[in-house]
């Protein structure tokens, strides 16, 4: 079998194996089934869109936008308290957030889970399953221990990787997944990013949102929408003052700084590597198109597709992902942490770093919870032999387009898992508790969503065409744009 033809799915393949039910008419005309290579092409339009408009905003802010984040600053009131206005600060404001999706008249509410209480009644078993790999895709490139040296007096600037591509493709767009689902490996597909997020959900705080389809065969596809804030890195998410947005305008707001979080630790994960001594993988990128590279090319990751058995006839399958090579033969993972000048801010990094880099840990393991706990359950489900966590800082407080790298540190997942109170049995209990529940309704589609303001999930059944009106929009849009 040859690297290209793993990916191709035939026409009768692919036509038995819509997920949306193509069977009734909706609107004006029968609903057309958009196919995984054209939402694909789609994905990657977007992708550009967005690394594009990243790419204009890391320019500095424009004069108009400096100049209403002052009168924003000056205008604002006193805040109300003791001597010098801070006796009551330390309950901070309160946030009134907006939900991650509006929910519809038509959908229908089938359960509520209080996240306060999930961890406490939980039934389902805590064995940790067996894994087995069933494809390696990519390539991973080896890490430079150059960086193992760094110090907060001696940093490195964080330099703009702007010809590396990144593929957050959710679930029923790959087509590893989609030819693995067809072949009958497994009844529960999604991928690391969305899995983590379910098993350590109960410490998130802000909003949030995932699309679920049963198929009548009781297979389950766990996906994220197009266009949403899943992939974005939160900032202070845990923390007891989390940002706001008091400044609309200013840089600190949760959006902006999750925006510069998100392309710091793209650009941390590729600075770290050496160009030399590549490892290739039995296949090639399976979001990467030659063909349609205008001058990009992939990030290192490999695409470790494994397979867990759950017991009870339920085996998931999950793209997990890897970010390099340590002494050549060690797996890693590689996330980045960025500090900002957040209101109150006990610890500065480049004064603690190096004496004290477990008071600055303990501080992120406060303030950033939800972020740790979920690239810790990543680097548990792809194998990591390490997790390379890196300590990130703004050039000036100010500044949020020039970063340097003040100090990195090497953690294994399990040693890490223990330290921040992460049991990987009860991981697994989650993700059962989660397959329990979605197999006792009907078959359909299904949105889980995250109360903005309250510690609560609620599981909705949706029409079928739910969220799929963009996608025809877009295709019609890029037909037109090819045939002129």
């Amino acid at each position: 079998m040859t690297t290209k033809s793993f990916y191709k799915v035939n026409a009768e393949e692919e036509s038995s194996f819509q997920l949306v039910d193509t069977s009734k008419a909706t609107g004006s005309g029968a609903r057309r089934y958009v196919t995984p290579a054209a939402r694909r092409r789609q994905h990657t339009q977007r992708l550009r869109q967005v690394n594009a408009r990243r790419q204009q905003q890391q320019q500095q802010p424009s004069h108009a936008q400096m100049q209403n984040a002052q009168r924003t600053r000056s205008s604002g009131r006193r805040p109300q308290g003791g001597r010098g206005g801070q006796q009551n600060r330390n309950y901070g404001p309160r946030v009134d957030r907006q939900a991650s999706v509006a929910v519809q008249p038509d959908w229908k509410q089938v359960e509520e889970l209080d996240l306060a209480k999930l961890t406490k009644h939980l039934t389902s078993s805590t064995a940790i399953p067996q894994e087995q790999d069933i494809l390696w895709c990519g390539f991973l490139d080896n890490y430079n221990d150059m960086y193992d040296k760094l110090t907060a007096r001696a940093p490195t600037p964080l330099k703009r990787n702007e010809t590396k591509e990144f593929y957050p493709v959710t679930t029923t767009e790959d087509p590893v997944l989609e030819k693995l689902a067809i072949d009958g490996n497994g009844n529960v597909f999604l991928t690391d990013s969305i899995l983590a997020h379910l098993m350590t959900c109960t410490r998130s705080v802000y909003p949030w949102d995932l699309v679920i389809q049963k198929l009548p065969n009781g297979t389950l596809f766990f996906d994220k929408r197009d266009n949403s804030q899943f992939d974005y890195l939160t900032v202070n998410e845990t923390a007891h003052s989390p940002p706001t947005n008091e400044e609309p305008d200013g840089i600190n707001t949760p959006e902006r700084l999750g925006l510069e979080a998100t392309i710091v630790h793209q650009n941390f994960t590729q600075q770290i590597l050496k160009k030399s001594g590549r490892q290739t993988m039995e296949l090639p990128n399976p979001f990467f198109d030659p063909e349609d590279a205008d001058g990009m090319e992939p990030a290192s990751v490999a695409y470790r597709y494994r397979k867990f058995d759950l017991g009870e006839d339920t085996n998931l399958v999950c793209r997990t992902e890897l970010h390099g090579l340590v002494k050549k033969s060690q797996y890693m993972t590689a996330f980045a942490l960025n500090e900002f000048s957040s209101p109150g801010a006990a610890v500065s990094w480049r004064d603690k770093l190096d004496s004290q880099r477990g008071a600055v840990l303990a501080t992120e393991l406060k303030n950033n919870s939800f972020k740790l706990a979920k690239w810790t359950a990543q680097s548990l489900l792809a194998g990591a032999d390490q997790m390379k966590i890196g300590f990130v800082s703004r050039v000036s407080p100010k500044n949020a387009y020039e970063h340097v790298i003040l100090a990195t540190q090497f953690y294994r997942p399990k040693d890490f898992a223990t330290q921040i109170t992460l049991a990987e049995g009860q991981m697994w209990a989650m993700i059962r508790m989660f397959i329990a529940l979605l197999r006792k309704q009907d078959d359909g589609k299904y949105v889980l969503m995250r109360d903005p303001n309250k510690p609560l999930l609620t599981l909705y059944k949706v029409p079928a065409n739910t969220f799929e009106e963009d996608d025809d929009d877009e295709e019609e849009e890029d037909t037109k744009t090819g045939e002129e």
